[in-house]
């Protein structure tokens, strides 16, 4: 279990070694000064000797290898930059919009697995038969259906019908408490219908094919009580894939909702993706990609663990 975890960790700062490297040298091959861009996108002018002092001020003067020291040596000890658009440390950039992508994601993720696993097991169950037809039917359309469209639809829908749309101005829990869920449920079920579209399909091609294992067989020879039948012994091999296309979802999500929080009008981190690139923030655009590579690695680490959970054999080996 030791070496396990030794390798896994070796793995890990890797990956964000080669994410951090990629991701400096390709902002880099990019045309344009993003200093320069800050002070005259809006009209303003500059000297050459205030463009140069405002380059040392943000380190832009110095030669690329010292850069990419400096920035290595600051994501060593946990410091992302400074955000050249805003001024401000990238740690409380990302950590005003993190909270809310967070809890977006999670709902999302909660109201995807509570429709995925009963369509993915009926349908497995109810094979060939009207149920799945129309299980089948839904999962296909929430897949085809691009989550940005069905968020306008929904908001059109609501407005027609109840004459009420979610807030589109950022409310807290403690002073709104209807109006921050209203907020926050109405894109994570937009958001979890193509997520349990995605996994209910696959959930019944898994549960299908471990259903007709030997071991399964033999459980119902025994006597064995259907219910217990699927629950005990055929969900849980069933399930592994399904973890696994869970666990990348669920990191993307975490990634940022870009398109959706632009709809829903929700300030978290896909939307400041999308501002710091308007704006030529390089050194916001590297301290987002490497969240969003330090939030895939994790989350891979942590599919990992239940694998093992949810098949004895994985321990074994």
């Amino acid at each position: 279990m030791i070496s396990f975890l030794a390798k896994r960790a070796g793995q890990f700062l890797f990956t964000l070694w080669c994410v951090a490297t990629l991701i400096f040298f390709m902002l880099r091959v990019l045309p344009g000064d993003p200093v320069e861009f800050k002070y005259t996108s809006e009209g303003g002018t500059l000297t050459a000797q205030q463009l140069q002092e405002q380059r040392e001020r943000f380190g832009y003067d110095r030669p690329l290898p010292v850069q990419y020291a400096s920035w290595i040596g600051g994501l060593v000890q946990g410091d992302l930059g400074t955000s050249i658009w805003s001024e401000n440390p990238i740690r409380e950039e990302i950590g005003t919009r993190l909270g809310i992508t967070i809890q977006l994601a999670v709902a999302a993720l909660l109201v995807g697995l509570l429709l995925a696993l009963p369509l993915g097991v009926a349908g497995a169950l109810a094979r060939g038969t009207w149920l799945d037809q129309l299980i089948r039917v839904a999962t296909v359309t929430g897949q085809s259906v691009p989550s940005f469209w069905l968020a306008m639809l929904v908001l059109l829908a609501m407005l027609a019908t109840l004459g009420w749309i979610p807030s589109i101005e950022a409310v807290s829990w403690q002073d709104k408490p209807w109006d921050y869920l209203a907020q926050l449920l109405v894109p994570a079920v937009v958001v979890g219908w193509r997520l349990s579209s995605v996994n209910a399909r696959l959930l019944r091609s898994s549960l299908i094919e471990v259903l007709n294992q030997d071991y399964v067989r033999t459980a119902h020879a025994k006597g064995v009580h259907p219910v217990r039948v699927v629950w005990r012994h055929a969900l849980g091999n069933a399930l592994l894939p399904t973890v696994t296309v869970i666990g990348i979802e669920f990191a993307g999500l975490l990634g940022g909702l870009v398109v959706t929080e632009q709809v829903f009008n929700i300030n978290g981190i896909g939307r400041l993706l999308v501002q710091a690139i308007g704006f030529s923030d390089l050194a916001l655009i590297q301290g987002l990609v490497m969240l969003f590579a330090l939030i895939y690695v994790t989350v891979g680490f942590a599919v990992d663990l239940v694998h093992a959970l949810l098949d004895p054999r994985i321990r074994i080996r």
